[in-house]
């Protein structure tokens, strides 16, 4: 299906604008990771713009990595699960949710899932914090499946490997530029990052992905990165796409006053 994509474009610098299917409009958004603060001040602003704009059938993806590393991961797949239900909202599977779900059933990953976010999404889960401060793995394995529902498990079973839309493929992490785009491993698409963010030239359809933190959206000729480490920096971006045209909502924490704003991505 997606290497319908090769002959949209020759070389990223020549051939025409990359598009966004007449009548559509999409929203694409960065790395949340458990900062429920900024993703509802986000969904917020995306409706908002989008019911400033002209009507259009609409769709918002949410890259991946909603969990791990900010204070409120459990209220973060609260809220997705409500706008999915009031929204065309699609979410992809990050190398975060991955993790979550494998580290039920491994004594490894669940090791690498607590040192590298996974404490603060368990403890997002639990009534008692205590509990957890005085368990050893395999403690934290019985309190984690204790406390996070099924309802939930099963939502982030739901996520997608990536979307395409028009001339736009998203993707969390990225692609492997040496690889058809129907053979990519699941692997590269959750976890690349060389040679993929180095790679100058076409993927095809321009790449839209998270994973890998920069302090401002990365726009490229084949790829636009959306992660600003909201966790860390208190920036959470999203991208606008309609036509041929691209703009920016972003919203941030200002030493506790959230603000939101959006401009023109040239």
């Amino acid at each position: 299906m997606l290497n319908r994509f090769r002959s949209l474009f020759g070389p990223a610098s020549s051939g025409p604008l990359p598009a966004i299917p007449p009548g559509e409009r999409v929203y694409a958004v960065g790395d949340v990771h458990g900062r429920l603060d900024l993703l509802e001040a986000m969904i917020a602003a995306i409706d908002a713009d989008d019911a400033a704009s002209r009507p259009a059938e609409t769709t918002i993806i949410l890259l991946g990595d909603l969990v791990d590393r900010g204070p409120d991961s459990a209220g973060v797949i609260a809220a997705a699960r409500t706008w999915r239900g009031q929204r065309a909202v699609r979410i992809l599977l990050g190398n975060h949710e991955e993790m979550l779900l494998q580290a039920f059933d491994s004594d490894e990953v669940m090791r690498q899932f607590l040192r590298f976010g996974g404490r603060e999404t368990v403890l997002s889960y639990l009534a008692e914090p205590d509990q957890y401060h005085r368990a050893d793995l395999a403690g934290a394995r019985e309190l984690m499946l204790a406390a996070i529902p099924d309802a939930d498990i099963d939502f982030i079973r739901s996520f997608e490997d990536s979307v395409a839309i028009g001339d736009y493929l998203f993707v969390h992490a990225g692609v492997h530029p040496d690889a058809p785009l129907d053979d990519q491993k699941l692997s590269d698409l959750r976890w690349i990052r060389e040679p993929f963010l180095s790679h100058d030239g076409s993927f095809g359809p321009v790449v839209v992905h998270g994973h890998t933190i920069t302090d401002k959206p990365q726009v490229r000729r084949n790829r636009i990165g959306l992660d600003t480490g909201a966790y860390r920096s208190g920036r959470l971006t999203a991208l606008g796409l309609q036509g041929t045209q691209r703009w920016l909502v972003e919203v941030r924490d200002n030493d506790g006053t959230i603000t939101a704003t959006t401009r023109d991505l040239a």
